[in-house]
């Protein structure tokens, strides 16, 4: 049974899902836009609704590629004589999956992750909170304790104030962009691991895919310079 149409289905699917994500990152942008603009909450709200509803059709994507897979893998297994009905076959395992479902698989999509963050850091950094979300309001006023200064913009490795700052996901630290790829790329090469530069963290395992773009603190770097 030759399976390319098949191939050829989900690569387009795949493409859907490049729209999905382009999208979601596109509402974290705006999000963020109307917390700098200090917009009324609910503007920002009906944007994590939005976040949330990319989330449910990435999820029915994901759910519908894995049913087709399992589908065409079971086949490649049994080898049956006759062809069976594939569409039914993807249907009911699609079925199974969609039966799983729950509102909390929606919060733990990487990318509606990534935008709560940048939110958090967003207020935190412009001192803007109208949230209703207590534990959120809690965290925001913990984190506002902490005196800012421009020592929150500088990174740990050049000493200059980043341009491009990632923040890493494991231990929350930020760094220019540039300069922790290059170290990670110069220990890759010595085949040793790279410990988190900021001092006191006692993460020594530092890896590109844990490094994600800091927004909020970009724009709050970018808002102090134009003052």
């Amino acid at each position: 049974i030759s399976f390319n149409f098949v191939d050829s289905s989900l690569s387009s699917l795949k493409n859907c899902q490049s729209y999905i994500n382009t999208g979601m990152d596109i509402a974290t942008h705006v999000a963020l836009d109307l917390v700098e603009s200090f917009n009324d909450v609910e503007d920002v709200n009906s944007m994590e609704n939005v976040m949330l509803e990319y989330a449910a059709m990435d999820r029915e994507l994901n759910h519908y590629m894995t049913a087709i897979e399992e589908t065409v893998n079971q086949i490649k297994r049994e080898k049956p004589e006759n062809i069976p009905d594939l569409k039914n076959l993807v249907k009911e395992k699609f079925t199974a999956l969609e039966s799983k479902n729950s509102d909390s698989d929606l919060q733990k999509n990487e990318k509606y992750l990534y935008f709560k963050d940048q939110l958090k850091e967003m207020r935190k950094q412009f001192r803007h909170q109208s949230d209703n979300d207590n534990e959120d309001i809690e965290q925001i006023d913990e984190d506002i304790a902490v005196t800012q200064s421009q020592m929150n913009f500088i990174c740990p490795i050049t000493q200059m104030e980043m341009k491009r700052p990632v923040r890493n996901k494991v231990c929350g630290h930020t760094y220019e962009e540039d300069a922790i790829l290059k170290i990670i790329q110069t220990r890759k090469q010595q085949k040793k691991k790279v410990r988190c530069p900021k001092i006191g963290c006692s993460h020594a395992d530092v890896k590109g895919s844990d490094l994600l773009p800091d927004e909020a603190l970009k724009r709050a770097i970018d808002s102090q310079n134009k003052q």
